[in-house]
């Protein structure tokens, strides 16, 4: 099964598209030029090649990505925000879908101090909360380090938890100065 899979992997980065019918998998050669978000979407990441990554990781169940993607030039009045979660040529949500304004419609908060780091950058989507969370305790044994998406549905108390299977990359430079603070001073 695993060399079926890295076979796979081969094909897509070698520029194949790979798809699934009824009677197998078909391999087609893309053509330069030819507009594919699998061809144009580095690994682990719904993120273009031309934005930047700002958060994207592969959860855990279901094996799914999660990504929040920005373009270059974000600042608070200029540039986009966008969350993405699903695969390669098959995004299942995206977030918001106009890119105009987008900023305002994402909070950060970060809390740091010595042996703790907490990064969560939220939204809400049709009374869903979302939060896409980063956090390091070093004060605990062992040493705490989760990363992934909490979701939790209108009117229920518990989440539901998307935790990432390796380390996210992850990019929050200048988020304080681009989206609106969801900390209580």
């Amino acid at each position: 099964m695993r060399v079926a899979i890295l076979a796979l992997t081969i094909l897509v980065l070698a520029g194949f598209l790979v798809s699934e019918s009824r009677t197998g998998l078909s391999v087609t050669p893309v053509q330069a030029g030819a507009s594919n978000h699998i061809a144009e979407t580095p690994p682990n990441t719904l993120c273009a090649k031309g934005e930047r990554v700002i958060f994207s990781c592969l959860v855990k169940r279901p094996a799914k990505i999660v990504s929040l993607c920005a373009a270059k030039d974000l600042t608070s009045d200029r540039g986009y925000l966008q969350y993405r979660f699903g695969l390669p040529g098959k995004i299942e949500l995206e977030f918001p879908k106009d890119r105009q304004g987008s900023q305002r419609k994402f909070q950060y908060m970060h809390y740091f101090r010595a042996q703790v780091d907490e990064t969560e950058i939220s939204f809400q989507i049709n009374g869903y909360e979302y939060q896409i969370f980063d956090t390091y305790n070093g004060e605990e044994r062992p040493r705490i380090s989760t990363q992934g998406v909490n979701v939790t549905a209108p009117g229920r108390p518990k989440e539901v938890s998307f935790a990432c299977r390796t380390k996210p990359k992850a990019d929050y430079s200048d988020l304080q100065a681009v989206l609106p603070s969801g900390q209580d001073n």
